[in-house]
């Protein structure tokens, strides 16, 4: 029995292949669902508490002109460039900004260069769907600065004389603060003492923007001076507090904030490495915001916070104001009670729930001040440095790449160097055997290695306490290069994605109403068939939209165009496929023979028919701009996907169904028995008068 049963399954008969073929439509059908409607699928379990697992939620990825974003232009500076040598270069600094705009997660940037009638380059950028353009406009310009540094073996040191200066400047400056305390003490004007001792009046400060003076006078009362000298590094201070008020911003009083948090991140947020989906995070953070009190809130930071630092620092926050931290966190955590543990809010950085342990209206202070500044070796000598430059720098770099030490397995950097760097290298090492050599990363040192002995073959490694996306983040950047000629922003244009939305809506009711009707003709016309075809349209949308999703495919207007052509292009194989099922029914032939001979003739035709826009769409594809290019991809997929769903899936539908049925019922497939009789008896009298 049971070798019975697997013979049917392994060894099918040809009704049973049409089972199986059927059956892998379906699965093809779902996962295409899921992966379309993950997101739909996923709300709807939660609304209505089912126990089903959750989809993984992939979003479709949006061009310009229907997310947003923006656009930059850039003009070259090629003036020092030799002209046969121009186009080359400005082509390299197109590849450079290509590299640096990818490392912010934009959607499929475009980056053209643009040779105009004045000779003139320029550079075109579009960045779809970016959150902070003056980070872009900021990180496109600039080049990350990589120095190898050695010990400077010539810091200056004060001479007898000038220390002795510096001496005497500091305390006349300290008699002088010790003589204006003193007149102060003996209740002298404080205003006058101003004018006498070229001090100033502060006006209103708070502790964003003067905290040194806030925290000297905070808890003083209008009118009230100092007792004692402030010092702060740079020389002595009294003051006198005018007066204190609540500081408001836009007639509304400004509040500062003191609060922690609990942070569950998931693929795709920024900086996150925990491995979870959106739904698995979401999932977590909900069951630990039904188990969050005050009480216990810094314990579940510590055990599940997926923020740098949160077991040592249990996510707090610290007093903030408005503006330091992102919008959606900003919104919720001043709106909430103070005490209180808010819902969930996300953001880039992933999923939070927020503490918010209490509240304040910022205060402003009124503060005039005497000032008597001193003197020290930094401003006698000038800024002086241990480390000073070597010859070797980021322009040397061939690439970075992350490593991990073999020891304890911790993320490094990898650096290979160019010919004349690793010339340069070998002598830095060769000089400084026995001492460090500083690498410096703008302006600040990221490694400081002891140099054991020289070091040839023109590799580095940069190692220090970094996380695996820090690393990661540093060879990207070091990576993007140079740029090889100036470029200026000469243009900047911000498109709204309320233009996108309504484009995308727009677009989805024509669509919707063009396939309705097209539904309609198809069921009206061709009957059964019709209907099949209807549904093998719905499991190609399903297919097609999913590729686009998994590929992923950047959607813009064009590319929703491409996609819309390919439908009709589907239902242009069914018609063929139909009328030549119609004609081979009418001429007598079974049912099962009229599919096979309807599909096979009517296949030469659609195969050029597509092979002739698929040739089309990859000349296209190849040749021309982004907005072309993206609906030529999507007609491109489109068509490849149609002629599976018409060949495989519209013939499977048909060849499952019941042969005996079907043949009582042939009106069904838009054929009449008197039709088809009249063609079949006309098709003997041809055949008897060919014989004669």
């Amino acid at each position: 029995m049971s070798d019975n049963i697997l013979k049917r399954i392994f060894q099918p008969s040809g009704r049973g292949k049409l089972w199986w073929i059927f059956v892998f439509i379906i699965i093809l059908a779902i996962a295409g669902f899921f992966v379309d409607f993950g997101s739909q699928y996923n709300k709807a379990v939660d609304k209505y508490n089912l126990k089903l697992p959750h989809a993984k939620e992939i979003n479709f990825r949006l061009g310009l002109d229907l997310q947003g974003g923006s656009q930059l232009i850039y003009e070259a500076d090629v003036s020092a460039i030799p002209a046969e040598d121009r186009a080359i270069s400005v082509e390299g600094a197109r590849d450079v900004i290509e590299k640096r705009v990818n490392f912010f997660g934009v959607s499929e940037p475009i980056v053209q260069v643009n040779h105009t009638s004045d000779g003139d380059y320029r550079i075109l950028v579009e960045l779809a769907g970016i959150k902070d353009i003056d980070e872009a406009i900021k990180k496109i310009g600039e080049t990350p600065l990589l120095e190898f540094k050695e010990q400077n073996s010539e810091i200056k040191q004060m001479t007898d004389e000038q220390r002795k200066e510096m001496t005497a400047y500091n305390d006349k400056a300290l008699g002088l603060a010790n003589q204006a305390l003193a007149k102060v003490k003996a209740n002298q004007d404080f205003n006058s003492l101003i004018k006498e001792y070229q001090g100033k009046d502060l006006g209103w400060v708070d502790k964003q923007s003067n905290p040194n003076v806030v925290s000297a006078v905070k808890d003083w009362k209008a009118g009230q001076v100092s007792s004692s000298l402030s010092n702060f590094g740079d020389g002595h201070s009294l003051y006198k507090l005018n007066n204190v008020r609540e500081k408001t911003v836009d007639g509304q009083p400004a509040k500062e904030v003191k609060a922690s948090h609990l942070l569950i991140c998931f693929e795709g947020t920024t900086g996150c490495e925990s491995g979870l989906s959106k739904s698995e995070a979401k999932d977590k953070i909900t069951k630990l915001k039904q188990e969050a009190t005050p009480e216990n809130f810094a314990e579940l930071v510590k055990v599940n916070s997926t923020e740098p630092g949160a077991k040592d620092k249990y996510g707090d926050l610290g007093w903030f104001v408005k503006g330091m931290m992102v919008e959606p966190f900003e919104n919720v955590v001043f709106a909430q009670q103070k005490g209180s543990i808010s819902d969930v809010v996300e953001t880039d950085f992933g999923f939070h729930i927020i503490y918010k342990q209490d509240e304040q209206v910022i205060k402003e202070y009124q503060v005039g001040e005497l000032f008597f500044d001193t003197k020290n070796e930094t401003d006698i000598l000038g800024p002086q440095s241990e480390w000073k430059n070597t010859q070797l720098s980021g322009k040397n770099l061939k690439r970075a790449v992350v490593q991990f030490n073999p020891n304890d397995n911790s993320p490094e950097i990898g650096l290979e160097f160019d010919e004349e760097g690793s010339k340069f290298f070998e002598e830095v090492t060769d000089r400084n055997v026995g001492k460090p050599v500083a690498i410096f990363l703008d302006g600040y040192p990221i490694s400081v290695p002891n140099v054991n002995e020289k070091i040839t073959g023109g590799k580095a490694v940069i190692s220090g306490k970094f996380t695996l996306v820090e690393a990661k983040t540093l060879v990207k950047e070091l990576n993007s290069g140079a740029l090889p000629v100036p470029i200026k922003l000469i243009s900047q244009q911000t498109i709204g994605a309320s233009l996108g939305q309504q484009s995308v809506a727009d677009s989805m009711q024509a669509g919707l109403f063009g396939l309705l009707l097209v539904a309609l003709f198809m069921i009206i016309y061709y009957r059964l068939p019709g209907l099949l075809a209807v549904i093998s349209l719905i499991i190609y949308g399903l297919i097609i939209l999913a590729v686009f999703k998994l590929w992923p495919i950047t959607m813009t207007l064009a590319g929703a165009a491409g996609f819309v052509l390919s439908v009709g292009i589907a239902v242009d194989a069914n018609v063929l496929i139909f009328e030549r099922l119609k004609e081979e029914l009418r001429s007598g032939k079974t049912l099962s023979k009229a599919i096979d001979e309807g599909f096979t003739r009517a296949w030469t035709s659609i195969r050029d028919g597509n092979f002739t826009t698929i040739i089309v769409c990859l000349v296209l594809m190849y040749f021309s701009t982004s907005m072309i290019k993206g609906f030529a991809i999507t007609l491109f997929l489109g068509v490849l996907v149609s002629m599976f769903t018409a060949i495989i899936i519209t013939r499977n539908f048909l060849k499952i169904l019941d042969e005996r049925w079907l043949e009582k019922h042939k009106w069904l497939l838009g054929v009449y028995e008197k039709k088809a009789k009249q063609a079949s008896d006309h098709q003997s009298e041809q055949g008897e008068n060919n014989n004669l």
